[in-house]
C-alpha cells in the first residue's frame, strides 16, 4: 500500500462512517419523534414521554460526540490530501478547490450540528411537557 492509498483509504473510510452514523441518527430520531407524537396523540403515560425526551437528548449528545470524532479523523487526512494533490493538474485538486470555494456555513458539520441541536431541544421540550403533565396530574 502506498502513502497515497493509505491517506485516501483513511479519508474515504471516515467519510463513509460519518454519513452512516448520521443516517442511523436520522433513523433513531424519526422513530423516536413518531413515538412522541403517538404518545401525545393517544394520551399515553407522561412516564413514556419523559423516557422518550431523555432518550432524544442522550441520542443527540452521543451522536454529537461521534460526529465530532469523525470530523477530527477526517481532518487528519485533509492536509496530506492537499499535499498529494500538488502533483495533479489544478482542475483535479479537489480538496484545494473545495477549501477555496467552500462557504463558511455550507458544510456537513453545520448541517449535522443544526439537526443535532434541534433534536436535543425537541427532547428537552418533550421532557418539559412530560413534567408539566405530572404537575397537572398532581393537582
Amino acid at each position: 500500500m502506498t502513502h497515497d492509498e493509505l491517506i485516501w483509504d483513511h479519508f474515504k473510510f471516515n467519510a463513509e462512517q460519518r454519513l452512516k452514523a448520521f443516517n442511523f441518527f436520522l433513523l433513531f430520531s424519526i422513530f423516536t419523534n413518531g413515538g412522541v407524537i403517538n404518545a401525545i396523540d393517544k394520551h399515553l403515560s407522561p412516564w413514556l414521554l419523559l423516557l422518550l425526551g431523555v432518550f432524544l437528548c442522550i441520542l443527540s449528545a452521543v451522536f454529537w460526540i461521534a460526529d465530532s470524532r469523525s470530523s477530527q479523523l477526517l481532518s487528519l487526512s485533509v492536509e496530506a490530501m492537499l499535499n498529494i494533490e500538488k502533483n495533479y493538474p489544478a482542475v483535479c485538486q479537489i480538496f484545494r478547490l473545495d477549501a477555496e470555494h467552500r462557504k463558511k456555513f455550507v458544510r456537513y458539520t453545520v448541517a449535522f450540528a443544526t439537526l443535532l441541536i434541534v433534536q436535543f431541544a425537541f427532547g428537552l421540550g418533550v421532557v418539559a411537557y412530560s413534567l408539566h403533565l405530572f404537575c397537572v396530574a398532581a393537582r
